[in-house]
């Protein structure tokens, strides 16, 4: 007999544009199994249009994603009714269970509950802002507690609470700011934090969002996970950024949508399998039509700026209708000699010096073995993430000496990038951190690894208890690609995440020596910081150490600090 389930599995407000379509609304997750996903759907749209008609949303739009095991259920709302909008959705999925169920479905006694709910949350002010601003071209931001009109120095922020009517804002003194807006599964953080040396390179006050803090100038505001929808609109609304680059992780995408709706350029660095089983995203083509919901941001005509060297970038490409900027380590790229050809905007390498191609001409920007974080090209995803950068300053209006004065000007150290490919160099030992995490990025700087001069390697590696025995061997499969001499196996006690202690090493271990390495070549050690003191022990002089610190990052740059200050 099948196992019959339908159920909600979440429900939730989509606060901006998001994986389908640009506007707000809400969202239901359900599990279905052992039914007809098409007549669930279909059920589930009929009771929720009638809903919606009868709460004189007759304008508002269904649309559903279907995936393995269940489906999500979407409608589009008001901004200012987005928690009335998930009890519509719900109610929806009530009276379609009753239905199915062969229950009476008393819409009436929904609709005098959601009224109710809708009464409670409306702010007709809020709204008619939210019109004017969109008469007047200027950026609107909204969120629990504030809205706001524009971005940066004039913007200006009022309480939901406490609004002011249209004709009391004086809408000539607002203006807007360049926003880059960049996602990826690999080399979001360091291209913000690379374009921003950039923009200090024009004089202007740049402001980054990132997975570690939000910056402004040289000022950290706050510390944390600011890739999401928050940490965009704190960073638009301070009076000091100029121009604002905003990493935007898929995380926030999928739950909440993207935090503006309005941005000058975007960047989609790449695409990799990593996250995957969460939200209903449990392909590689739905991660990269995950990661493309920040094209909802810009227009046709603003660069939508892509990888043609990422197989799945371009192939979902071939779908869409915007302004490409494509971007590769190489000038016979075939994606790029075709749309050169075309007349369209390109970024590549050739014998050694980034290209920009407006559209008519090719321009040399700068060497890449000027550029310190490609480490003289051996780093081929910073070479990529510099060839990104320089097509976004493009965007965004910036020339070609300032932008390669900026890519000149940034060293990757723990301050500039902290975890992000940190150089040391002490007693003739090159030390390099990185928090490389998933198959696809680590492949990238083991790769690198074994592109730079050494006498000797060594990988340190550890792995999260969440992750599968296939996803942990991928790792160690990638980690090998740098030939290391020695590889040094860390326990991560903080992150079991339901493993016993012990397996996630073992798993490490005997898939390395499956591979090759010998056992005299491993050592193991409790934590990171103890693998990070017995891979110095380990060391000689001309040795090339990767520590890929995914736990304790800042206790091991401290220990480096101090190891190559003493020597």
């Amino acid at each position: 007999m099948t196992d019959r389930q339908l159920q909600i599995t979440d429900s939730r407000r989509l606060t901006g544009p998001n994986l389908f379509w640009n506007k707000a609304g809400a969202i239901l997750d359900v599990e279905i199994s052992g039914f007809n996903k098409g007549e669930i759907i279909s059920l589930w749209s009929k009771q929720c249009r009638s809903l919606l008609d009868a709460l004189h949303w007759q304008k508002e739009q269904i649309t559903h994603r279907i995936y393995e095991g269940g489906a999500s259920l979407v409608i589009s709302a008001p901004i200012d009714c987005l928690y009335a909008a998930t009890e519509v959705t719900e109610a929806a999925f009530a009276m379609t269970q009753e239905e199915l169920n062969g229950m009476e479905v008393k819409e009436r006694d929904y609709l005098i509950r959601l009224q109710e709910e809708i009464d409670k949350e409306k702010n007709p002010k809020l709204i008619a802002l939210q019109k004017a601003a969109a008469q007047h071209q200027i950026k609107f931001l909204s969120d629990d507690d504030d809205i706001s009109l524009g971005y940066g120095e004039t913007c200006q922020v009022y309480s939901v609470n406490n609004l002011p009517s249209v004709d009391e804002v004086d809408w000539n003194t607002i203006k807007d700011i360049p926003v880059a807006m960049v996602t990826g599964t690999n080399g979001k953080s360091t291209t913000v934090r690379l374009a921003s040396s950039v923009v200090k390179a024009a004089g202007l006050c740049c402001g980054i969002t990132s997975t570690d803090y939000i910056r402004v100038g040289e000022k950290i505001v706050d510390t944390g996970d600011y890739s999401g929808p928050g940490g965009a609109r704190t960073l638009l609304r301070h009076p000091e950024t100029q121009t604002a680059l905003l990493e935007v992780a898929r995380g926030g995408m999928l739950r909440r949508g993207l935090g503006i709706n309005q941005a000058s350029c975007v960047v989609v660095t790449n695409v990799a399998e990593d996250h995957l089983g969460e939200y209903g995203i449990n392909t590689l083509s739905d991660m990269v039509e995950a990661k493309f919901t920040v094209r909802q941001a810009i227009s046709k005509e603003q660069d939508l700026i892509l990888n043609a060297d990422d197989a799945g970038s371009v192939n979902f490409a071939k779908s869409l209708d915007n302004t490409l900027v494509w971007f590769s380590w190489n000038a016979d790229n075939p994606i790029i000699k075709q749309h050169i050809k075309q007349g369209g905007k390109a970024c590549f390498v050739d014998d050694g010096i980034i290209i920009y191609c407006d559209g008519k001409q090719k321009q040399n920007v700068v060497a890449v073995s000027d550029i310190p974080i490609t480490f003289e090209g051996a780093a081929k995803h910073n070479v990529h993430n510099a060839i990104a950068v320089t097509a976004l300053c493009r965007a965004l209006g910036f020339n070609n000496a300032t932008i390669a004065q900026g890519l000149k000007d940034f060293d990757s150290t723990p301050e500039n990038n902290p975890g992000r490919g940190n150089r040391f160099d002490f007693n003739g030992i090159t030390v390099i951190v990185d928090f490389a995490h998933n198959e696809h990025g680590l492949a990238l700087m083991a790769q690198t690894i074994k592109d730079m001069p050494a006498k000797r390697r060594l990988v340190l590696m550890g792995q999260a208890g969440d992750r599968t025995d296939e996803l942990i061997q991928g790792l160690v499969k990638s980690a090998l690609i740098a030939k290391p001499d020695c590889l040094v196996i860390c326990e991560m006690l903080s992150h079991l995440r339901g493993r016993e202690k012990g397996v996630i090493p073992i798993i490490i271990h005997d898939y390395a020596i499956n591979l090759g390495m010998q056992e005299q070549q491993i050592i193991h050690a409790s934590n990171t910081i103890s693998g990070t003191q017995k891979a110095l022990e380990w060391a000689k002089e001309g040795d090339l150490l990767l520590i890929l610190g995914l736990t304790n990052r800042d206790e091991i740059i401290k220990l480096l600090t101090q190891v190559s200050q003493s020597g």
